[in-house]
């Protein structure tokens, strides 16, 4: 049994705090509902603890933040409590600051006559287009409980890839710093020592060993220039595609990369059937809702195709054959897509490329992280080698200095 920290709200509206023994969050939030309370938040003492902390340090809304916001409203207006009480609770209770000061922003427009919609949209930084558009058709059709399920569905399965792809990459990254700030060590201090024993004794050196030398010395003094130089290749990058076209074709270019092309298409792929089937399913129409998911797509080659299905749509045709005319999608979503079209089933079948693309990915980065990490093991060792090498040859040839 596990102590754990609850915060739940009354039929009337009023919030309690307490602490709870229990298996885990499920029996704590059974427990609640039979005490006939409305579980808001439930968290062990020890995550409870983190999140203290963290709240003493500069602070910006996450996606898990937004999703605690969706998930805590949903399940207070699910309640049956109004609006404005459910945001005056949740500005109460937000451990974030900046989105609390934001949710009691939004709860004066409420009661200032603002949807939530309109008030949502002054906060853009926050909710995105897209949040907002959904939480507008909710509202229009009177379904805002079923809006706010969707988008936390919706937010879960972002932040799960997100999730896992850092869980994945942290190996891989650590590894590589360790690496090579090992090697700077060795290659700025260390082989400069043995540089000067060798120069007082004027013995001719091995190849290697002046190869390792030059390199030592070339680093050590000139380490400003190649820090300049990825930094003028960086700004040369982000000047090069401050134009739309230069910046599609860059974006294109990404796509066809080998190996990383293919994670990058099925990465825009999940995302764009995500979003357009969460979207679709919430009683957005097809052409607005194109129109979001071009403004969220982060490359901007994609975003061409999505206008061009929002305008061939607007000709009279179908989604999956403006996507094979922009020939950037691979075939398989396509004729998923089409199939979706064909049965009437279009929000399932884009669930379910989501779904399908969503798993490729995490198998993909496993993939490709299985063949990074030996990689990098096996680089750095050839080049912590060639430094013992160089050097060991160095000291034998000491041997056969005259005396």
């Amino acid at each position: 049994m596990a102590e754990y920290i609850y915060k739940a709200a009354t039929v009337s509206g009023q919030t309690i705090e307490g602490q709870m023994e229990g298996s885990n969050e499920k029996a704590i939030v059974q427990n609640l509902h039979a005490l006939g309370y409305i579980p808001i938040r439930v968290v062990s003492k020890e995550e409870k603890a983190g999140l203290s902390f963290s709240s003493l340090l500069p602070q910006k809304v996450k996606v898990k933040n937004l999703l605690a916001f969706t998930q805590e409203l949903s399940t207070l207006i699910s309640a049956g409590l109004p609006l404005d009480r459910s945001l005056e609770i949740l500005g109460e209770l937000t451990e974030n600051r900046k989105l609390r000061e934001v949710v009691k922003n939004l709860q004066g427009r409420i009661e200032g006559g603002n949807s939530l919609a309109e008030s949502l949209s002054y906060h853009p930084q926050i909710f995105s287009k897209l949040f907002v558009n959904m939480v507008k058709a909710g509202e229009a059709g009177g379904f805002l409980e079923t809006i706010l399920v969707r988008l936390t569905l919706y937010l879960q399965s972002t932040k799960a890839i997100k999730d896992y792809l850092i869980s994945v990459l942290i190996y891989p990254l650590i590894l590589t710093a360790v690496s090579a700030i090992s090697v700077t060590i060795l290659v700025a201090f260390v082989i400069p020592r043995f540089a000067r024993i060798f120069a007082d004794m004027g013995q001719a050196l091995p190849l290697p060993t002046q190869i390792m030398l030059a390199i030592s010395h070339g680093f050590k003094d000139y380490w400003w220039g190649g820090l300049g130089l990825l930094f003028l290749l960086y700004a040369g990058l982000k000047l090069y595609t401050r134009d739309e076209e230069r910046k599609e074709h860059w974006d294109r270019f990404k796509l066809s990369w080998p190996g990383l092309g293919l994670l990058f298409k099925k990465i825009e792929v999940a995302r764009f059937s995500r979003t357009l089937g969460t979207l679709l399913q919430s009683g957005v129409a097809i052409l607005p809702a194109l129109g979001l998911v071009k403004e969220i797509s982060q490359n901007l080659a994609v975003a061409k195709a999505i206008n061009h299905v929002h305008d061939r749509l607007r000709e009279g045709k179908g989604v999956a054959r403006a996507l094979k005319e922009a020939e950037v999608f691979p075939a398989l979503a396509i004729h998923m897509i089409g199939v979706g079209e064909e049965t009437g089933r279009l929000n399932e079948m884009l669930a379910k490329v989501a779904e399908s693309y969503e798993e490729n990915i995490q198998n993909s980065v496993k993939r490709l992280v299985a063949l990074l990490e030996p990689l990098i093991i096996l680089v750095m060792g050839a080049v912590v080698g060639f430094i013992v090498i160089s050097m060991l040859l160095a000291i034998f040839s000491i041997h056969e200095i005259p005396f």
